[in-house]
């Protein structure tokens, strides 16, 4: 859908959906924001191969590496985009069903953040997922423009703006002005690959077996983009590889730092590349009023301090990184004007 076809009336009363690989973020029109859950979906198989969905969200991810062989734990997003049509129509239908106020409201119109580098296979497959999820109508937004507009950078203005939207499977770094984007790149490197990278470093040292969760708490507690002067440990308990028995061993902050560096490496590599095509009075402004970093991979520990110091340019941390793409969003749901001065895709 081109934005000269979209209205202002489109979008009132609506729901803005940050649909992300790790968490769903709903923000609805005079409330807020109403739903922040994990992406995830609980589907029991019978034998013949059909699929009842347990449950969503919260409940399923606690499910985690304790289900039954009958029972998958899966998420319907996979780096940013739909892997499985019919777990992300069922996870969409449940958290739209649970912000409705009334059973028999109208269906809403939504504004749904997309990756900026998505094909339009993979866009129409999240239109169509919304869709048929109970949406009226939906319309895609750029997750980098929606990122920028949530933490407050002044994209509608005739000036560089540099956003780095850091999420769970997905990182967009973009240059924006004018309501556009002047220059992004996508990769599919971002807070679930550095989960994969930590899982193959434990395994890597000590012939530990771990699952997500523990990556992502190890990630959480210990994870950092540059050395600290005090040393931090934490003890994890995983399935000894050789024995197959459970084994506890204590893991410190270098060992996370040290498989997070590809991660980290190729995300400062992204921005540079950036940078290097951004127009000069752009680039200029980008360099007075710096780098605004956003996402849940915002929140890795002295990311901000490496990226000032790799690119000259300073960098900051969004004020709620976490729900700054889904609040942008939300801003054209509260003010629908928004969408003659944006270019939404």
């Amino acid at each position: 859908m081109r934005l000269g076809r979209l209205l202002p009336s489109a979008v009132a009363g609506g729901l803005a959906i940050d649909l992300g690989t790790a968490n769903t973020l709903i923000y609805s029109k005079n409330r807020g924001i109403v739903c922040n859950e994990p992406s995830v979906v609980a589907l029991r198989y019978d034998g013949k191969g059909m699929r009842q969905v347990l449950a969503v969200g919260a409940e399923a991810k606690a499910m985690l590496g304790r289900t039954p062989g009958s029972v998958v734990v899966a998420r319907p997003l996979s780096d940013g985009v739909i892997a499985d049509f019919e777990a992300a129509r069922e996870m969409l239908r449940y958290f739209i069903k649970k912000v409705r106020k009334h059973r028999f409201a109208p269906r809403p119109r939504v504004v749904v953040s997309v990756p900026s580098e998505i094909s339009q296979v993979e866009k129409r497959a999240v239109k169509e997922s919304a869709e048929s999820a109970g949406a009226a109508e939906v319309i895609l937004m750029n997750e980098p423009v929606a990122a920028a507009l949530g933490c407050g950078l002044p994209i509608l203005e005739p000036q560089g703006s540099m956003v780095v939207d850091i999420g769970g499977g997905t990182s967009d770094v973009a240059v924006l002005s004018m309501g556009s984007i002047v220059v992004s790149r996508s990769l599919r490197t971002a807070g679930d690959r550095m989960d994969r990278e930590i899982i193959e470093q434990v395994k890597r040292r000590h012939n530990l077996r771990i699952g997500e969760r523990t990556a992502e708490m190890l990630k959480l507690m210990l994870g950092s983009a540059i050395a600290e002067p005090e040393t931090r440990t934490l003890e994890i308990m995983g399935r000894d590889e050789l024995t197959g028995q459970p084994k506890t061993v204590e893991i410190d902050d270098e060992e996370i730092r040290d498989a997070l560096r590809g991660p980290v490496n190729q995300l400062i590599d992204s921005v540079h590349s950036v940078l290097e095509q951004t127009p000069p009075e752009l680039l200029k402004d980008v360099a007075d009023n710096g780098l605004m970093l956003t996402g849940g991979g915002a929140l890795l520990r002295n990311l901000d301090v490496l990226l000032s110091q790799e690119t000259g340019v300073l960098t900051r941390v969004s004020e709620d990184p976490l729900a700054a793409v889904v609040r942008g969003a939300g801003r054209i749901v509260d003010d629908p004007s928004l969408l003659e001065r944006l270019s939404l895709e």
